[in-house]
């Protein structure tokens, strides 16, 4: 697992599709569902008429932790859910990344948020631990 400034990441080394349902999975062990999926591919080819990568955004939420967060901070939605994106470095290696909650927490000074953003960063992190045994 690598750190950038916004998330965490790792590679996995499959196709797209598979990368896909690893990343849907390992979420789902962790409390997680996929809310939204967003087909950057698709979407930049319909709106602009590029060609880009296989790549995707997916919204992930962990509806105990976003009720916790949005009692303690209405304005969370705000961030809400957790961004997931999978792209294709090249033909079998995916790059995912998951934004990390302790960077969004930066932008909320309520330390009821804390404890909230440690738990589900924990899990995001046993997420990506099950992806690289994957």
């Amino acid at each position: 697992m690598d750190k950038t400034n916004l998330g965490l990441t790792t590679q996995l080394h499959t196709d797209f599709a598979t990368a896909q349902a690893q990343v849907t999975d390992a979420l789902k062990t962790q409390g997680f569902g996929v809310l939204t999926e967003i087909d950057v591919t698709s979407t930049l080819k319909q709106k602009l008429n590029v060609d880009f990568r296989p790549y995707k955004i997916l919204g992930a939420c962990n509806p105990n932790l976003a009720h916790q967060a949005l009692e303690a901070e209405p304005e969370v939605g705000l961030l809400l859910p957790c961004n997931v994106t999978l792209s294709e470095i090249e033909p079998g290696i995916i790059q995912v990344g998951i934004i990390d909650p302790l960077v969004m927490l930066g932008v909320i000074q309520n330390p009821q948020m804390q404890p909230i953003a440690d738990e589900a960063r924990q899990r995001l992190e046993k997420v990506l631990d099950a992806l690289k045994k994957e």
